[in-house]
């Protein structure tokens, strides 16, 4: 009995003395005081409301309880939180001083207690009160026989007023349940906006009941209804989130021009087997939805006063389901290739001197601004909007960096000293698979340039930028989460709050959680290796797959393969993921033997050289009957070859021609084999050089 004693207090003091590092909160408070105790959790826990809240309180209230619920199974009491005030004794308190409204600078600040027995959120908004809910779910500790909360002050309000997520759903359509699943994982991580980019050259995505040509020659039958759209609306404003639309015009033209051509710049040829009154008749010419990815020339035509009229009438139906301020209209990657070749529209220039493609574009989105504004919409577009012509009311959003050839952020330092409100994508696209780390050093406000605070007060925030060339429903989670979490720190934060240590531990947590969410980044790389192992037992390749990540920057059109819109995306590259974790822990293990050449360091680092040996010889054995294991056999001999000798090196069981260690090395620092790259190459490299 005394011992049992002893392991309940020892359990006890465990809970009681918790530190701020041992917390997986993300993003990380403004404010936040530990102090001494905890709040034990129990079956009769129960929420109460109170204030003048919005009904989506009650919502996200009772989604608590049922998250809580199913983490602890405690089988809570109460069920259903319908109305204010309806527990007075509750456990957990929640104040809303007034309902909030899902648009730009409404009050998210919130303030979360919890002292001995109560806990009390007070928030101006209910949004405020919805973030508190996250955080206090972040909060919750356990020991070996009951959860609890630490008591904890935490004063906290983002940094920036938007903080966005892009989801393309053109090129490669994603059902009602995908989107809303990750617009439940924004919610989670305190993201409130979800720009949905709904049309571009491989597809129209939306229903039109007036323009029906639109869904029935240029969706492939992929699209949301309105009631659907309307749906989704609904589910992101009960979690705080604003939905912006995007149409991408007048350039990514295919889909609209599929359906309406007559509005399409490409030179119009003439029929030479048909005179009509001693006259050749002219031809209007055929476009189609585009089945590649990249930048094509169908453009609309600037000069066509049907192409406004057009536009005017698409406004006129889509903008009524969007109830927020903002619309998209891309504006991006115009070449103006058909612009250039087409004698009319370059006499529509000269008449209007316009001076070039841009002030040409210029002009094409100064009347898309009226049609907006009747629907109570300001215009947003990519930053090849901005000209010295365009209207100040304009929202920039800056993506281009040094990739295109212009140095990262200058669009966005463009923009606020024009006068222009921005929006920072550039450091934050996603799809092109690097590390969390390269998003996470990334800040909207400039540190190396000199700004006005009235200029600091244009910069809206940020947004992850999810375009979908190389996704499906089955892996985009995996290309969004978890590295959106740490953007979503990086535009909530303090910006002090930079630690990469602390963010990888946290980060773990907080991707695991994301899972009771319905999100599927974790649990669909087993889908994918079970395909590729056609069943077999496939540890060896979930091992391989620890340590590599899909090639970076679109570079998967390689050796003769071109991914089109219906090409196979369930390959290894497809089921593996940046931030490979073993590659993260044999690094560690890596510095700490070079720091320490200890015989328990000495053992980490092997153990990983000698595990990937076996892997190599059980992927050989799985090839047999796995033909999609055929191409990474090279890769896993390459690594073979090399853990070999550096096991022979390290153990100084025979001297090992360094030349040879080299020439193994810069064999595994290839991107040759199945569209990766082996992660450990660095950590190999020191080793190697060591």
């Amino acid at each position: 009995m005394k011992y049992l004693i002893i392991f309940l207090f020892a359990s006890f003091i465990a809970s009681a003395q918790i530190k701020k590092e041992q917390l997986d909160v993300m993003p990380w408070p403004q404010n936040l005081i530990l102090t001494e105790g905890t709040f034990t959790l129990t079956k009769s826990f129960k929420v109460n409301i109170t204030g003048a809240p919005n009904s989506r309180i009650f919502n996200g209230a009772t989604n608590f309880l049922r998250r809580l619920d199913g983490r602890t199974g405690l089988f809570f009491d109460q069920g259903f939180i319908t109305n204010t005030n309806e527990v007075p004794t509750a456990q957990l308190q929640i104040n809303c001083v007034r309902s909030g409204k899902i648009e730009l600078y409404e009050d998210e600040s919130y303030l979360l207690k919890i002292v001995g027995n109560k806990i009390t959120i007070n928030a101006t908004t209910d949004l405020g009160a919805l973030h508190a809910l996250e955080t206090l779910l972040q909060l919750l500790q356990n020991n070996n026989n009951s959860y609890y909360f630490p008591n904890v002050i935490i004063s906290d309000f983002p940094r920036f007023t938007w903080r966005g997520l892009m989801m393309d759903v053109s090129r490669h359509f994603m059902p009602v349940d995908v989107v809303k699943r990750n617009i439940d994982g924004m919610a989670a991580v305190k993201m409130n906006v979800f720009h949905w980019h709904l049309v571009d050259d491989q597809g129209w995505r939306i229903e039109m009941k007036k323009h029906p040509k639109l869904i029935q020659m240029a969706s492939d039958g992929n699209y949301y209804t309105q009631e659907e759209i309307k749906s989704i609306v609904k589910y992101a404003d009960d979690r705080g989130i604003l939905v912006v639309p995007e149409i991408d015009v007048p350039g990514h033209g295919s889909a609209i021009l599929t359906a309406y051509p007559e509005i399409g710049s490409k030179v119009v040829t003439m029929n030479s087997n048909t005179i009509e009154n001693g006259k050749q008749s002219a031809q209007i010419e055929t476009y189609s939805v585009e089945r590649n990815a990249g930048i094509f020339s169908p453009t609309l035509d600037p000069s066509n006063p049907k192409t406004y009229q057009l536009l005017n009438e698409f406004f006129d139906e889509v903008c009524p389901l969007f109830p927020g301020k903002y619309f998209h209209i891309g504006g991006d990657e115009n070449e103006g290739k058909d612009w250039d070749s087409n004698p009319k529209i370059q006499e529509f220039k000269k008449k209007h001197n316009l001076a070039n493609n841009h002030e040409l574009q210029t002009y094409f989105t100064m009347q898309l601004i009226p049609m907006l504004k009747k629907h109570n919409k300001e215009l947003m577009g990519w930053e090849e909007i901005m000209t010295k012509n365009m209207s100040k009311d304009a929202i920039i959003h800056s993506w281009k960096g040094v990739n295109e050839g212009v140095p990262a952020g200058k669009s966005l330092v463009d923009a606020v000293k024009g006068g222009y409100k921005t929006v920072l994508s550039n450091g934050y696209y996603i799809d092109l698979v690097f590390g969390v780390e390269d998003h996470y050093t990334v800040d909207p406000m400039p540190s190396n340039v000199t700004l006005t605070d009235e200029e600091k007060a244009r910069i809206l925030g940020g947004e992850a930028t999810m375009w979908s060339e190389l996704v499906t429903p089955s892996t985009l989670d995996s290309r969004i989460w978890p590295r959106t979490a740490a953007i979503a720190e990086r535009l909530w934060s303090d910006k002090s709050v930079t630690d990469i240590n602390s963010l990888r531990k946290r980060l773990k947590t907080i991707s695991f959680r994301l899972e009771e969410l319905g999100l599927t980044h974790i649990k669909s790389k087993e889908a994918l290796l079970r395909n590729i192992s056609n069943n077999q037992k496939n540890v060896a390749l979930e091992d391989l797959s620890n340590i590599c990540e899909p090639i970076k920057k679109y570079s998967r059109n390689k050796g003769g393969t071109e991914y089109q819109m219906y090409s196979p995306l369930t390959l290894f590259a497809d089921a593996c993921t940046p931030d490979a974790t073993d590659a993260l822990g044999f690094d560690l293990a890596v510095i700490n033997y070079l720091n320490n050449k200890s015989v328990e360091n000495q053992i980490v680092v092997t153990n990983y050289l000698s595990k990937w040996i076996k892997m190599n010889v059980d992927l050989i054995q799985l090839s047999n009957n796995a033909p999609l294991i055929q191409p990474l056999l090279p890769l896993s001999k390459k690594l073979n070859d090399l853990s070999e000798l550096l096991l022979l090196k390290i153990d100084k069981k025979q001297n090992v021609d360094p030349s040879i260690l080299n020439d193994l090395l810069e064999k595994c620092n290839t991107k040759e084999h199945a569209d990766v790259e082996l992660a450990v190459y660095n950590s190999l490299k020191k080793l190697v050089q060591a």
